[in-house]
């Protein structure tokens, strides 16, 4: 018995959080196929700044800039992910500073933050 290979494609969409977003502010980034969970993936946004996607292992999406406050880089989506007290986490590759997956918040410095994404699959 020969399977049919999965013809519904998902794409993930994203959008800037915050009260200056509109429903209308959406646009796609990537297919879902691309992301797998505990690893990160980088895309490109329509105003040339990096994003990086992460999807965990119970299904969820989040966003969250590439770039590192602390060194400049854009390295985020290849840092590690884990979880601390219940909130996920990405850890810069460079400097190992801990990122929350849904705030932005640095875990190891409250007065830094990335900026966050909205992120759905349609």
């Amino acid at each position: 018995m020969t399977l049919a290979p999965e013809t519904t494609t998902l794409t993930v969409q994203l959008r800037p959080a915050g009260p200056d977003s509109t429903s209308d502010d959406w646009f796609a980034v990537c297919d879902l196929s691309v992301l797998t969970p505990g690893r990160g993936v980088a895309a490109l946004l329509p105003d040339g700044r990096q994003v990086a996607l992460f999807l965990d292992r119970a299904g969820r999406m989040y966003a969250i800039d590439n770039r590192d406050p602390f060194s400049g880089a854009a390295v985020l989506s290849r840092g590690l992910t884990g979880s601390h007290r219940g909130r996920p986490f990405v850890a810069s590759p460079l400097l190992k500073q801990r990122f929350d997956l849904a705030s932005g918040e640095c875990l190891d410095d409250e007065s830094v933050r990335v900026t966050t994404y909205e992120v759905r699959a349609r």
